[in-house]
């Protein structure tokens, strides 16, 4: 087996504004596992809010490059087991997780989905992210968008802009980012118009949740909160929903395990994303047969995909059927 990896730089069609920053791109760190004729992919991005440094995920790459390709071709479930000994944060872990995958399917003639008996009917919807703005210029965006989910991101809470948007009677999701304080959270949970929302994904700053009742109309959801598998039982109490991403928690594999004791628990659960190309979204879309929501959208907002594979068009996903995660790359 064979490793390669590159960074790459992505750009933002427009500029992404969420409670934490304005962002015009995205770095992005590929990593491609090739054997015999086959190659696959995962990809990692730099978020600064998780102080992510890809330049030190190269340096670890060089420093587990001879282990990984003198390790044969095994099942991707005993390959996690041996990226686990690796101490890898859960970024790149992921990235080499899904690009295994992706290689291992490939090599096998057989897509994720057969793989893992998941079934690829009646996909759920991904909302598109709405980017915090004055709020009739986001009302205007979803407005004249073809696209039937929402996610508007805001930062702090203004209570005429909730009432704006229940009264546009669609699909919408608000992501306050960590921005909302306790008295937000109890205002918007005491008010049971907020039910109409999708969901309310992580209002508060990591591990200040207790503020949270989940028995309200809200709907709750854990996003940063929500790293791992030990998160799911102590949030228990206080949320109804919990966001997946794969770089949260290293990858497919424990994906599905998070998923399985999510759903064992009671949560509903989301396949997020961040902002990434084709590479990881395509891995994303891999999990909706088992989701709730989803929210894989991170292709869409960018302007050079250098990607092909799964794809989101106006929210309705489109899995490619291919072996493996369906990835190729493309000229651009």
């Amino acid at each position: 087996m064979e490793l390669y990896f590159e960074l790459k730089t992505l750009q933002l069609k427009e500029t992404f504004s969420i409670a934490y920053g304005n962002y015009d791109k995205r770095e992005a760190l590929l990593v491609e596992l090739s054997y015999l004729n086959c190659k696959g992919y995962g990809e990692c991005v730099a978020i600064d809010y998780y102080q992510i440094d890809l330049k030190k995920f190269i340096v670890r790459l060089k420093e587990v490059k001879t282990l990984l390709e003198n390790q044969s071709i095994i099942h991707p479930s005993e390959f996690f087991n041996f990226l686990s000994t690796m101490n890898l944060h859960p970024f790149l872990l992921s990235a080499l997780d899904c690009a295994y995958w992706d290689l291992f399917g490939k090599l096998e003639n057989k897509s994720f989905p057969e793989l893992n008996a998941i079934s690829s009917q009646h996909l759920v919807e991904s909302s598109i992210t709405i980017s915090v703005a004055d709020i009739n210029d986001q009302i205007r965006k979803i407005e004249i968008s073809h696209w039937n989910r929402f996610k508007v991101k805001c930062k702090g809470l203004h209570k005429e802009n909730i009432e704006k948007l229940l009264r546009l009677n669609r699909h919408v999701a608000l992501d306050s980012n960590a921005s909302f304080t306790d008295q937000d959270c109890l205002w918007l949970q005491e008010n049971e118009m907020v039910g109409q929302f999708s969901y309310l994904e992580q209002p508060r700053p990591v591990g200040n949740y207790k503020i949270l009742n989940k028995r309200s109309a809200a709907n709750w959801m854990a996003d940063e909160d929500c790293q791992h598998l030990d998160s799911l039982e102590e949030l228990l109490p206080y949320y109804k929903s919990v966001n997946i991403k794969l770089m949260k928690c290293g990858g497919l594999t424990p994906a599905l395990e998070m998923i399985r004791k999510a759903k064992e628990l009671g949560y509903k659960v989301m396949i997020g994303c961040m902002t990434e190309s084709t590479v990881g979204i395509s891995a994303g879309c891999m999990l909706a047969g088992l989701a709730d929501f989803a929210d894989l959208d991170g292709a869409n907002l960018i302007s050079n995909d250098y990607a092909s594979g799964n794809a989101i068009e106006n929210g309705k996903i489109i899995l490619s059927g291919k072996p493996g995660l369906g990835i190729g790359l493309r000229e651009l």
